[in-house]
């Protein structure tokens, strides 16, 4: 499968690598924001009041 999708260094590291460098990789995307929206951690909702 490695051979079929080009992989940054982060992401096979996080591949090879385990659980630490998986992390390490979802929080830096969490923060980055794509070409044409803002980043995950920006698109996340309010909170909203629990339903009775």
């Amino acid at each position: 499968m490695l051979v079929n999708i080009p992989l940054t260094d982060a992401e096979r590291a996080a591949v090879d690598d385990g659980q630490s460098a998986l992390d390490a990789l979802l929080e830096r995307l969490a923060v980055a924001a794509t070409p044409f929206s803002p980043a995950p951690r920006e698109l996340r909702a309010e909170p909203c009041r629990p339903l009775p």
